[in-house]
């Protein structure tokens, strides 16, 4: 639930009505309250705006995820796939894009100008495994690059995942990692 919601809203509120209690408070003559409300609305108001201001959306889900696959998910997720779905679907704060140091490592983000943007997120069965896809838009970095970068994105989010690229769309990647169940 609170990986859900944002902390710059919530300090933004609570802030604002502390902030107002105060200004209430010095208009009625009312001194403890009105020193309450100034002391920490204000603070707490401007920290609000500072989280608003550095927060990183969550990443929604393209499609609900059915039951089958959620329970394919509780045997067969690796700890990265795991870890990805929690992190992508969360507010995050002073970040730029989602899994920008690993677009980074990968080669797939020479500047912030080139980064693919994570526009969506999947969960699906594939062949029996369970697979997390994550939806970019890539309008500066070509499918091919994608392509030759296919071992090395496995090899950074493996050991047992496997990758498979597609191109839904002109401009957007689909990059599955599918998990190699232990038979």
């Amino acid at each position: 639930m609170l990986r859900q919601t944002s902390l710059g809203t919530l300090g933004l509120g609570v802030g604002f009505v502390l902030t107002i209690v105060g200004f209430y408070a010095y208009s009625t003559g009312n001194a403890t309250l009105n020193l309450a409300g100034f002391f920490y609305g204000i603070p707490v108001l401007l920290g609000g705006l500072a989280l608003k201001a550095a927060e990183l959306k969550p990443v929604p889900f393209s499609k609900p995820t059915s039951k089958e696959v959620m329970a394919l998910r509780q045997q067969q997720a690796t700890v990265t796939q795991n870890q990805i779905r929690k992190d992508v679907t969360r507010y995050r704060y002073g970040q730029d894009a989602h899994l920008d140091s690993s677009l980074s490592s990968l080669g797939l983000s020479p500047t912030d100008e080139e980064r693919p943007v994570l526009k969506g997120l999947e969960e699906k069965e594939v062949d029996g495994a369970y697979a997390l896809v994550l939806e970019f838009e890539s309008p500066l970095i070509p499918f091919e690059v994608w392509q030759q970068k296919r071992e090395k994105i496995k090899g950074f989010f493996g050991p047992g995942i496997q990758v498979e690229l597609s191109q839904p769309a002109e401009n957007c990647v689909d990059v599955a990692l599918i998990s190699t169940p232990q038979v």
